[in-house]
């Protein structure tokens, strides 16, 4: 391996994963570095990548991004879940929220408490118990420095990409336009040494970062890493995007409705709303998929839907050589539970974490890869249970998707849940109990058994308990202004003026 000092770094394409990462180093060891961008005005993004998850806050935070400041400069809304619409069945609805719920004595999880109450006859919805599902139902939202509140952000992709240019270039990242026309190698090793561009210049670096999008310009076009297929637990390879005024009230959560083919988006921010239709190829066609898309909207789109192909699945290797893949061009698991942007950013987090200033070793690239490939496919394992756990079966999309085999890792966690109600969250997961409780309860997996600790209690204390709880939330709920009224004082859009 190459233990020749690194300090110069390339990155190879902008959009959100490339201003992300040159963000992320500038700031954090950007002094031991020199750091060049290239990137083409030429070639667009993909920048559907509207909807977050709460550690995109964990990412700000390490940056010292102001809240109010990204969200005023991105049009952003908050997100406290996702609706799951007509999934399991066709008008069924459940929430994927992102707070915990209810509280949880050491032995087992709130969930075995609850499905002990409702076996009693009592205990309301698993979702009486969240805080920030309440919140979502009801439109509200408030958050302050001592706040508990977990949330994300729904925001204009193109608008974040420039927020963090200017903050990388603030931090001395050195931005270069144009294309590259080639990539030049050492012919000994196989490692990168520079970027020719179209001008005929020629871009040195130690390390670079592809971000160059799908088409993985160095890791797989010149590095030939190789490519994991995920396509048949995630058929899904077309998506459909367009953009509309905002109408009606705001609302602090993505909903996710699925359809025969596939599901559809609806993303509000604070002046326009993204709209999106994903679906397979293989059961919708492109103009049936458009129509479908422009009848759902509910205000007039703002310029043609635009068509995204891709395709699941991940690259054997996130690092090779000297490059690293951050963004589509390491992989990617549709936008169902908008892990996208987190991908990226726990990417440029764990390199941070692992950068090679002193050469890079085998020993190293193999720990980044195992763990870039275990969270990868965790997130892969979360999203497939949206699609196998369904009992539609009123088109051949979802039938094939019930009836479809599952990775091993997945299988064994559907059963456990089914046999005892155990959900748990390894080392290498995102996902959190809560998560994955909320939705296998909400794709109709139910439980056989449960853990014993909901009979310990007396049944009058512990109705008193749930009572008490509900009742703090929805006291707590009550007092949150609606969310498009605290969007107006605390973030409003640089360019919109607030009611």
């Amino acid at each position: 391996m190459n233990e020749q000092r690194v300090k110069k770094v390339v990155i190879a394409g902008g959009g959100t994963a490339g201003w992300c990462t040159a963000a992320a180093l500038s700031k954090l060891i950007g002094p031991l570095l020199d750091i060049t961008l290239v990137e083409s005005e030429d070639i667009g993004t993909v920048g559907v990548g509207e909807s977050t998850i709460p550690t995109v806050r964990t990412f700000h935070r390490f940056l010292g991004i102001d809240e109010r400041e990204v969200m005023r400069a991105t049009n952003a809304t908050f997100k406290l879940g996702i609706s799951f619409e007509n999934w399991a069945r066709e008008q069924d609805q459940y929430f994927h929220a992102f707070g915990t719920i209810g509280r949880s004595p050491w032995m087992a999880d709130f969930h075995h408490i609850w499905l002990q109450a409702r076996a009693d006859g009592y205990g309301g919805d698993l979702g009486d118990y969240c805080l920030e599902l309440q919140a979502a139902k009801a439109g509200r939202f408030q958050t302050s420095e001592k706040a508990t509140i977990n949330y994300a952000y729904h925001l204009d992709a193109g608008l974040y990409g420039q927020f963090l240019r200017k903050l990388s270039e603030a931090n001395g990242v050195r931005r270069i336009e144009g294309k590259i026309a080639r990539v030049e190698q050492d012919a000994k090793s196989g490692f990168l040494t520079g970027l020719v561009m179209d001008s005929g210049a020629t871009i040195e670096g130690d390390l670079f970062i592809d971000c160059t999008g799908f088409r993985g310009l160095l890791i797989e076009q010149t590095l030939k890493t190789g490519w994991d297929d995920w396509s048949h637990w995630l058929p899904t390879d077309r998506a459909l995007a367009v953009q509309t005024d905002s109408v009606g009230t705001i609302m602090p959560y993505t909903r996710a409705i699925a359809h025969d083919a596939g599901w559809r988006w609806r993303i509000p921010l604070q002046s326009r709303v993204g709209n999106g239709l994903v679906y397979c190829s293989q059961y919708l066609s492109e103009e049936d998929a458009r129509t479908r898309l422009l009848g759902a909207l509910d205000a007039p789109p703002l310029f043609d839907p635009r068509l995204i192909p891709y395709s699941t699945g991940r690259r054997k290797m996130s690092w090779n050589k000297n490059c690293v893949a951050l963004g589509l061009s390491s992989g990617f698991i549709e936008p169902l539970e908008s892990t996208s942007i987190h991908l990226f950013q726990i990417g440029v987090t764990r390199l941070v974490q692992m950068f090679p200033f002193s050469g890079i070793t085998q020993a190293l690239t193999d720990r980044y890869n195992q763990a870039a490939r275990a969270e990868l496919e965790r997130v892969r394992d979360f999203v497939i249970l949206h699609y196998k756990a369904t009992e539609r079966d009123d088109s051949a999309f979802w039938h094939d998707r019930h009836n479809m085999s599952v990775p091993d890792t997945l299988a064994a966690r559907i059963e456990l849940f089914r046999e005892k109600a155990y959900a748990y969250q390894a080392p290498d997961d995102l996902f959190r109990v809560d998560s994955w409780v909320q939705v296998l309860l909400g794709q109709r997996i139910e439980p056989r058994g449960w853990h014993g600790v909901g009979k310990l209690m007396p049944r009058e204390d512990a109705v008193r308990g749930l009572e008490g709880l509900k009742g703090s939330i929805a006291k707590a709920v009550a007092a949150m202004p609606p969310h498009d009224h605290f969007l107006a004082q605390y973030c409003p859009m640089k360019d919109v003026v607030p009611a």
